[in-house]
């Protein structure tokens, strides 16, 4: 990608201006480094990973596609809910770094949830995208913590500013090594309503930090 290239999800199903995410995380952007971990975070069992490794957009004639929701209208979010990981915290809008990466939320609140504003909006077609804090500065858990501890049809609700909320089912949650990272599979997109969650993930050193993203994926349920 070309460093400052601003392309919008709504009309490019792959997304360049967010590839660099996983680099941006891993070299101490989203994740904040700290010397204490005593607490690691819960790593993706193979079992909640996709089938194959194939594109892990269903086939045309899947029966989630049958019963898909209609899109939403573009609208912000506000709120992101994960009862099974007990998180319920505000969203903030992300943008892009000079080199084209990713912002993550601010430092100094490790409690927010960061979307790519620029990208698709959680609930209308297209590929939206949602990171977070792994920890914090001190070493406690991060907004995103847990996030490798969900498992397949857990729910994710996300409030938005035209007072619906999107509802999302988890279809897979994968974990790369950051030297790996499929970046067409995460942020491409099947034109349907989807979500992917991204944090830092697997193994943790001081110089490189955390080696891994764990990558939710999920896909539009309900509308309320």
């Amino acid at each position: 990608m070309e460093p400052g290239r601003h392309t919008s999800a709504s009309r490019d199903p792959f997304i360049p201006a967010v590839r660099l995410l996983a680099c941006a995380m891993m070299a101490g952007a989203v994740l904040l480094i700290s010397g204490m971990h005593d607490k690691e975070p819960p790593q993706p069992s193979a079992a909640q990973a996709f089938s194959t490794s194939a594109d892990p957009t269903p086939p045309t004639t899947a029966p989630a596609t049958r019963t898909a929701v209609q899109p939403l209208p573009p609208a912000d979010p506000v709120r992101l809910r994960i009862a099974a990981i007990g998180v319920n915290v505000p969203m903030t809008r992300l943008g892009l770094d000079a080199a084209g990466a990713l912002r993550p939320p601010p430092p100094g609140k490790p409690g927010l949830a960061g979307w790519y504003g620029d990208g698709t909006a959680p609930g209308s077609a297209g590929t939206a995208i949602a990171t977070g804090h792994v920890d914090t500065p001190t070493g406690g858990p991060g907004v995103f913590h847990d996030l490798g501890a969900l498992t397949k049809g857990a729910t994710i609700e996300i409030s938005r500013a035209d007072r619906r909320t999107a509802v999302f089912a988890v279809r897979a949650v994968e974990l790369y090594d950051r030297k790996e990272f499929p970046s067409k599979k995460v942020y491409g997109s099947s034109g349907r309503p989807e979500l992917r969650l991204i944090t830092c993930g697997g193994g943790y050193t001081e110089r490189t930090g955390y080696l891994s993203n764990v990558v939710v994926y999920a896909t539009l349920t309900a509308v309320t």
